[in-house]
């Protein structure tokens, strides 16, 4: 798994299919100074869930998958309220194999899994849970743009 690559081998020109579309699905979300981004953003991902079959579940791993995407939200959306000035924007991308959450703030940090983890201190799993849950993840910076965007991508189940 992968901290600081800036994109991942193959994204985001997947080919694979996504639901009954035949293709590639993308979905955004812009934040726009909101409050509850954090829901808000589940909200928005659940409901592309839905559209693109992911749920209701037909089973438990399927319905343990699309609990594992709306965590990774929450987790990405939560660490650029805290870590930045809030979130800018999320983007939401579904292939047959693969979702792909990416969040854009305007911070300057670099997000990593604390280390040592420490399982029984409260706060600093987010990440370490992004890097647990997904296939692998990084951050992507533009050159002479403020901020980043941080991409985590979840495998479909079999």
């Amino acid at each position: 798994m992968s901290t600081t690559r800036p994109d991942s081998p193959g994204s985001p020109e997947s080919s694979e299919s996504c639901g009954a579309s035949g293709g590639r699905e993308t979905r955004s979300l812009s934040f726009g100074g909101e409050s509850g981004v954090v829901p808000l953003a589940r909200d928005f991902a659940r409901q592309a869930l839905y559209a693109w079959g992911w749920l209701p579940a037909a089973s438990a791993d399927r319905r343990a998958a699309a609990e594992d995407v709306l965590l990774v939200v929450s987790e990405l959306v939560t660490n650029a309220c805290l870590h930045a000035e809030g979130p800018d924007e999320m983007w939401i991308t579904c292939d047959n194999k693969v979702i792909r959450v990416e969040v854009s703030d305007r911070g300057t940090g670099q997000p990593a899994p604390r280390t040592p983890h420490r399982a029984g201190r409260p706060g600093g799993h987010g990440m370490f849970i992004v890097q647990r849950l997904c296939l692998d993840w990084g951050v992507v910076r533009t050159p002479g743009v403020a901020g980043k965007k941080v991409w985590a991508e979840l495998g479909a189940p079999a």
